[in-house]
């Protein structure tokens, strides 16, 4: 019998593409091995279409910060406050708050934006749970493939404030930091605000990656850690005064 079923699984696993499974239909095409050169094309095309959507919406955004964090969080936590607030501080500057588009982290943002008359922009994602635009967006737009989303993301900002969140909060941090270490993209601030929750993230930083060679000591310093929204806004302003040459006109109340 064990010999039977055996023979039945390979069977069963010869007739199926190989490739990655998914809920969705769509998305299990995308991912499956090799298919015929016409299925590719399209799928390029549909990449491709998808980025341009994206390009013509976002041109005419302004100077971007991106907050990145957990959609998790409710009104009640710490870190909401603490991204409404960062949201109010890069209004405050006459920048573009930019996020996730989503409730939580990405909700407060907006919203802290919002209440000082800044510009809020959000890039969704479509999820098998859809994922709804929050209420405090100027404008938005929807992306089936994270990869695409993450460039929008990334292309329109000159700064990088990460609160606290899950797996999609690492994946982003730690690809824009990949791409300043490579020197993709220049050293942007990329800011981690919330120092007790991302301590542990530090330590290995630290004793892991540093100790064990495989990133170099300036490496280290891609990241910075606070509470303090006062630290992240002075490393901002002077990074894009700085480096980018902004010049900052004080906003009316």
């Amino acid at each position: 019998m064990m010999e039977d079923r055996s023979q039945t699984r390979d069977s069963n696993a010869r007739d199926r593409p190989w490739g990655k499974q998914t809920p969705l239909r769509d998305e299990e095409r995308f991912l499956e091995g090799p298919r015929h050169a016409t299925h590719d094309f399209f799928q390029v095309g549909r990449i491709a279409l998808e980025c341009l959507r994206g390009f013509i919406k976002l041109r005419s955004v302004g100077p971007c910060v991106t907050v990145f964090g957990s959609a998790r969080f409710n009104e009640d936590s710490q870190y909401y406050q603490l991204a409404r607030n960062m949201g109010n501080r890069l209004a405050n500057l006459g920048l573009t708050v930019m996020t996730g588009g989503g409730p939580g982290i990405m909700e407060a943002a907006n919203r802290g934006a919002r209440e000082m008359g800044g510009k809020s922009i959000g890039c969704n994602i479509v999820l098998p749970h859809e994922q709804k635009p929050n209420l405090y967006l100027d404008e938005w737009i929807a992306f089936r493939y994270f990869f695409v989303r993450k460039l929008m993301l990334i292309k329109y900002s000159y700064a990088f404030v990460v609160m606290p969140g899950g797996f999609g909060t690492l994946d982003e941090v730690f690809e824009t930091a990949n791409l300043i270490q490579t020197q993709k993209i220049k050293d942007f601030p990329v800011i981690l605000m919330g120092t007790e929750f991302w301590q542990p993230l530090r330590n290995f930083i630290v004793d892991s990656l540093l100790k064990n060679g495989t990133i170099s000591p300036k490496d280290d310093s891609i990241l910075l850690f606070t509470d303090s929204v006062d630290e992240a806004i002075e490393c901002i302003s002077h990074c894009m005064v700085r480096k980018f040459g902004f010049k900052w006109r004080s906003r009316k109340h």
